[in-house]
């Protein structure tokens, strides 16, 4: 059996836009119906949604014979968590608020085996090397992990230059919904401050050579953040595509009132 390769990290490394949709439903077959619809990439939640190691895990296996690439959020990044999603088979980590280099050096240490990190040696026991039935597994896994940080605070943009730097770090996404709240503007990622800080993010991100990320389901705004250079863009989530198309079908037939524009929403 051979190595998989990860072909979203390529992408990124070739400047191809990847489009992508947030799994929050925690399901497998709920993921599989977002990778029926040709996104580019899943990003598979583990900080927001309701899911564990089981639930991811299906998720997995459920993306598997489709073209999506799955990207997974863990909700912290320690090294024991980042272990298991490895061990799991993610190639793709997006990690939360990080806030300064030095979280980001010990990220990528955790993603890669010794000497050149502190990864734990377990692939008997990992779906990831398809239980050693990868020749030479050890050898070639560090290579084909992609990492994706998060900056999300005043703290975090404030140490882009430095974070964007770290090697071993493939890509930067920015969080609008809590960046906007660091900045002051709690519920209004549309602010021209968080704008700004945004817009001027991703260059700061492009300058130092990686792959700029955001999510956006403003349509708009995600095509702006597009031409802007933005790589890896979300353009929605699931759990509010259904949410939003329930709504819609009920106040069709019962002529409920609640149609008033919602708050300005990244989601």
């Amino acid at each position: 059996m051979d190595m998989p390769i990860n072909t979203f990290k390529q992408a990124l490394g070739n400047k191809a836009p990847q489009i992508g949709l947030w799994l929050g439903l925690a399901n497998g077959y709920c993921a599989e119906l977002a990778a029926n619809a040709d996104f580019d990439w899943l990003l598979i939640d583990g900080e927001h949604a309701p899911n564990d190691l089981r639930s991811i895990l299906a998720q997995l296996q459920a993306i598997a014979p489709y073209p999506a690439q799955p990207v997974a959020r863990p909700p912290v990044g320690n090294a024991a968590t980042l272990k298991q999603y490895l061990d799991l088979g993610v190639q793709t980590l997006l990690v939360p608020m990080v806030d300064t280099a030095e979280q980001a050096r010990a990220l990528v240490r955790a993603t890669r085996y010794p000497p050149d990190g502190i990864r734990g040696v377990g692939s008997a026991l990992a779906r990831a090397s398809r239980w050693n039935s990868i020749p030479d597994y050890l050898d070639h896994a560090d290579s084909q992990i992609c990492l994706l940080v998060q900056i999300e605070t005043r703290e975090g943009l404030e140490n882009l230059d430095d974070i964007a730097a770290v090697e071993g770090v493939d890509g930067v996404f920015i969080g609008p919904a809590d960046l906007s709240a660091s900045l002051g503007h709690r519920g209004n990622p549309g602010h021209e401050d968080v704008q700004r800080a945004i817009e001027d993010g991703i260059a700061r991100i492009q300058k130092a050579h990686k792959a700029a990320g955001i999510l956006s389901a403003n349509k708009t705004l995600a095509r702006r953040y597009l031409e802007l250079g933005a790589t890896f863009v979300a353009v929605g989530v699931d759990t509010s595509l259904l949410m939003n198309s329930l709504k819609a079908l009920s106040s069709e037939f019962k002529g409920s009132d609640d149609d008033a524009p919602s708050a300005p929403s990244v989601y």
